[in-house]
């Protein structure tokens, strides 16, 4: 195989999107003896070689959708396409998409990444990605079109394993309600085409309106295998869900398993009596998410890991349904020295459009804002990764965290009914980084134009957070609601002389500043430069 075109597509797969991957860690994965119902019934839907199915497996956040995902994977991993193989796996590739990575939050690099796993797990195919990418390199562009990149670098390289390719597993929930639909559609048209070998793709979602309808389509549904679904054995109606009943049982053998790890290297801690343990899981609302969370919260190395289970048990039992995890981070929140800083930081943490370290997470923000972030998150490990290598990026541990300081009603605590606006600040941020350290000597057309540039990006004299700065802060100033305020447009007139707003408005027919905004997140050079120009003069 040429290897200036694996080389090309090696460079734009992206690898902390498969299953396994060490971006992934702690890779989310079900208790040997839970979910034991779900999981057989989606392995008899992977056994059937009969047809093409798209197993579609539904529910809120937290109820464990990306554990079931990754259980099923490391099966298939772990199967070989026939028994008279010894190389190809029934797991022909996998995409975990998130909201907290570039590269995983859309579906540019979704088929290039494919087609890498499916040429690494098929020799035999590697010849025809070659070939593929050779004849059109432009295929490997993350905003080219999704339905070529399908055709060229999915449904083709499957084509040549028609008599071995058995499965193909799974993709985890994105983020664009557009690219759902079109991505769901794609999927379909793959799997209807007859010279394809028997295939199925576990797509996971949440249970949204709009992915109902695409999964409803006329072209769709015939492919259908939803779970929750109604199945039929030995003639009982049987509901298999996410959420279920049985759920309560296996959140409750996840935490008498977790307690009796924590008994193993702390002798001293007393095991919790069955009803602690009941009321343990029963306070989890039958979301996966809360058990763990709770664990990490009791057992942090750092506190009394009987008067954290104390906190938790005292959770209140009649709280409404979905509210649960929401409570617990209420619950945690509320036990940091300032609750108030803790919801901001971690409203900047969800808000960063890249991870970032906390040393720049700190350096972005600034000595004022910034100073208190590591003593801050520390606080927070029960629900944010906060790594012991400073140069290691923090994540959320869940989306539910994101979906939490989303909207500042799903927070109780009053505190934080004023906090300011994670965008806000991190483009305020983010521009004031800029002012500082970017020479003056640099041209300002040239320093702008070069931002999103992979010069720009692999300068290695540059910070993180400076880099971070230059490539997201129109990002964040789209986002930033009110940021244009009057007092920051009295500002804007103070140091623009009339003469300049009179050219503006003569070039661009402009009425006020929002209109200057507007072109400024357009993209327009010369309205950049102005913005910037204006920031210089304040900051000097």
């Amino acid at each position: 195989m040429s290897e200036g075109a694996w080389e090309k597509l090696a460079q734009v797969t992206v690898k902390g999107a498969e299953h396994d991957s060490r971006e992934r860690l702690p890779h989310p994965q079900c208790l040997e003896g839970t979910r034991v119902v779900l999981l057989n019934h989606i392995y008899g839907v992977l056994d059937d070689k009969s047809k093409n199915r798209l197993i579609w497996l539904h529910g809120t956040a937290g109820v464990g959708k990306s554990a079931v995902a990754f259980t099923v994977a490391e099966r298939m991993r772990c199967l070989k396409v026939t028994e008279e193989t010894n190389v190809e796996k029934r797991l022909a590739g996998t995409f975990f998409f998130s909201r907290k990575h570039t590269n995983r939050r859309t579906t540019g690099r979704l088929f290039a990444t494919l087609a890498y796993q499916l040429a690494s797990n098929f020799p035999s195919v590697k010849t025809h990605v070659n070939k593929t990418i050779l004849e059109n390199p432009a295929l490997l562009h993350p905003d080219g079109s999704l339905r070529n990149q399908m055709e060229a670098l999915f449904a083709r390289p499957l084509r040549q394993l028609k008599s071995r390719l058995r499965d193909f597993e799974p993709f985890d929930e994105n983020k664009s309600e557009i690219e759902h639909a079109e991505l769901i559609s794609l999927l379909a048209q793959a799997l209807r085409d007859p010279d394809l070998p028997v295939t199925h793709i576990l797509v996971t979602s949440r249970s949204e309106l709009h992915i109902h309808e695409a999964m409803q389509h006329e072209d769709v549904r015939p492919l259908v295998c939803e779970i929750p679904v109604k199945i039929s054995g030995q003639g009982v109606a049987a509901t298999i869900s996410l959420d279920g009943a049985d759920v309560d049982e296996d959140i409750y053998l996840f935490l008498q398993h977790s307690f009796r790890k924590l008994r193993s290297r702390s002798p001293t801690f007393p095991q919790p009596t069955k009803v602690q343990l009941e009321r343990l899981a029963n306070r989890a609302g039958r979301r996966f998410i809360v058990a763990p969370t709770m664990m990490k919260f009791i057992d942090d190395k750092y506190n009394d890991p009987y008067d954290r289970l104390e906190l938790m048990l005292e959770l209140a039992s009649d709280l409404l349904p979905g509210t649960e995890v929401y409570k617990l981070y209420d619950r945690i929140l509320s036990t940091c020295a300032d609750p108030t800083q803790a919801y901001l930081y971690l409203s900047v943490v969800t808000a960063l459009a890249d991870p970032l370290p906390m040393s720049q997470i700190s350096k972005l923000l600034g000595p004022g804002q910034g100073r208190d972030v590591e003593r801050v998150l520390v606080q927070l490990r029960s629900i944010i990764e906060v790594p012991t290598d400073n140069s290691l990026s923090v994540n959320i541990y869940h989306s539910s965290v994101r979906d939490y300081v989303s909207h500042r009603s799903n927070c109780s605590l009053p505190q934080v009914k004023y906090t300011t606006s994670p965008h806000s600040l991190l483009a305020l941020s983010s521009l004031r980084l800029m002012v500082q350290e970017i020479p003056e000597s640099t041209a300002l057309l040239d320093a702008l134009s070069e931002l999103n540039k992979q010069t720009w990006k692999r300068n290695s004299s540059a910070s993180e957070a400076l880099k971070y700065a230059c490539q997201n802060w129109v990002v964040h100033l789209s986002r930033a609601p009110n940021l244009w305020s009057e007092s920051l447009t009295h500002a804007f007139k103070a140091f623009w002389n009339h003469s300049l707003l009179s050219w503006l408005e003569r070039q661009w027919c402009l009425k006020d500043l929002q209109s200057c905004l507007a072109i400024l997140l357009e993209g327009e050079k010369i309205a950049k430069v102005l913005v910037f120009q204006w920031l210089l003069r304040l900051t000097n």
